[in-house]
């Protein structure tokens, strides 16, 4: 089953909009700053379109953004009567919350796209048992022969040597 191509610029659009509309009143400013500073990134992958360092990071930041906002409605939403306005901003807010998972499975689709690979490298030194680079020593080279096994030049002379 393929999946279906979903356009980079519209996740960051459908974001930004719920963003702005769940940061209209109950929410503080560090819920608007986290999700706008994400979007940032988000504009950054579009505009680098052959980056697999902005997609990455933009999926970084919606996988942190999914905690921060659940922590922000775990110590925010108010468990009184609000107006309105407060409804339909905790509304797009929380609808916003429930489309980040999709999201990060289709950016995280765009990061394979784009040749970064299943395994995300942190810069720790690894072990890995990849022998497909090594050559074996039992086969012969075809360009070395018995006469040349050094592989050098027939004519060349003996030059200044540079260590």
């Amino acid at each position: 089953m393929e999946m279906p191509a979903i356009n980079l610029k519209a996740i960051v659009l459908v974001h930004w909009l719920l963003t702005v509309w769940g940061s209209l009143v109950l929410l503080p400013q560090s819920y608007a700053w986290g999700n706008f500073s994400v979007l940032a990134v988000g504009v950054w992958a579009i505009a680098q379109r052959d980056s697999i360092d902005a997609v990455l990071m933009f999926l970084t930041g919606m996988a942190v953004t999914i905690l921060t906002d659940i922590i922000h409605f775990g110590i925010i939403y108010p468990l009184t009567n609000i107006v309105a306005v407060g409804r339909f901003a905790a509304g797009m807010a929380i609808l916003n919350l429930l489309i980040k998972p999709l999201s990060c499975f289709f950016v995280y689709q765009m990061y394979r796209e784009r040749g970064g690979d299943y395994n995300v490298n942190f810069g720790f030194p690894s072990v890995s048992r990849n022998r497909d680079t090594y050559q074996s020593i039992d086969q012969q080279d075809e360009s070395s022969s018995p006469t040349n096994p050094f592989n050098q030049a027939q004519d060349s002379k003996p030059g200044v040597r540079t260590y």
